[in-house]
């Protein structure tokens, strides 16, 4: 994992959209006795990797199989493998995780080559497994990303089947530090201030 989160320390305040409800019965694992996939969707910083990170720990708790990693790292693990000769070895691996988490679908744009490893993977974990998606990019402009529509709707189409689909709108929490900086750096509020006031404020100064 890229570092241990729990549910219990993602602030649902902060993201008010997010069906806590819904949050906290994906954490009890049930999904992954019907084999579903969990895709969050979202834009940068609202907590998808927070919240994948969190299932994928108690996976791992509760003897789960359970793999973390980032969408450009597994295209170019499977790519170097199949250079090597070595593809249905790492496609194997790969689909034998009971919970795999592929992270960050749609920051970098994924070529031909590495598009069909990737299909092949879902295809095999199809009905079998559960994978966690987190993407920053609509479905619906998968097709850019994978450079084929047709693979992508492929892909999609066996995601999506059995899956849990939880969107995410609500603002960054990189960016809630620095709010709060701001805002305490901003100075006093003088909007109570009469013109007068402001006057005699000056001339005392």
């Amino acid at each position: 994992m890229p570092y241990e989160k729990t549910l219990a320390d993602f602030d649902f305040s902060y993201q008010p959209g997010i069906n806590q409800g819904t949050i906290e019965d994906l954490g009890s694992l049930r999904f992954t006795q019907e084999n579903q996939n969990i895709l969050f969707i979202g834009t940068s910083g609202v907590g998808k990797t927070h919240l994948a990170t969190a299932i994928g720990i108690e996976g791992c708790k509760q003897g789960i199989s359970t793999q973390f990693i980032r969408c450009s790292d597994l295209i170019n693990k499977l790519q170097t493998a199949q250079v090597q000769g070595r593809s249905e070895e790492v496609l194997r691996r790969y689909a034998r995780f009971q919970i795999l988490i592929i992270d960050e679908i749609g920051y970098l744009p994924i070529e031909s080559v590495g598009a069909k490893l990737f299909f092949q993977l879902i295809e095999r974990r199809y009905e079998r497994k559960s994978t966690i998606i987190t993407t920053n990019i609509p479905l619906s402009k998968w097709g850019n990303t994978f450079s084929d529509k047709m693979l992508a709707n492929a892909i999609l189409d066996r995601l999506v089947h059995h899956a849990k689909v939880i969107r995410i709108t609500g603002r960054s929490y990189r960016m809630k530090d620095h709010l709060i900086e701001k805002k305490d750096n901003s100075g006093p509020d003088l909007s109570g201030f009469s013109s007068q006031n402001k006057e005699r404020s000056s001339e005392t100064l």
